[in-house]
């Protein structure tokens, strides 16, 4: 399995309990890791957007812009 893959599985919880403790113990002894899971999160975190975050005229286009989509 890839670094990023399991990176990824670990946020999701998708390890499998002997895989996720095997990973964590792998963490607390690995700096660069931690840093990296660590980014991973950051990013994610950057990339949500909630409803509320949108203004109103950007969420009429949106809206729009997908209705039109929809019809093609």
């Amino acid at each position: 399995m890839e670094v990023v893959e399991l990176m990824t599985d670990y946020i999701e919880g998708a390890l499998a309990p002997s895989e996720r403790e095997r990973f964590e113990v792998h963490l607390s002894l690995c700096p660069p890791c931690r840093d990296y899971l660590d980014q991973i999160r950051a990013t994610i975190g950057a990339a949500r957007i909630t409803e509320d975050g949108v203004p109103p005229s950007v969420m009429d286009e949106l809206l729009h812009a997908f209705r039109d989509f929809r019809r093609d």
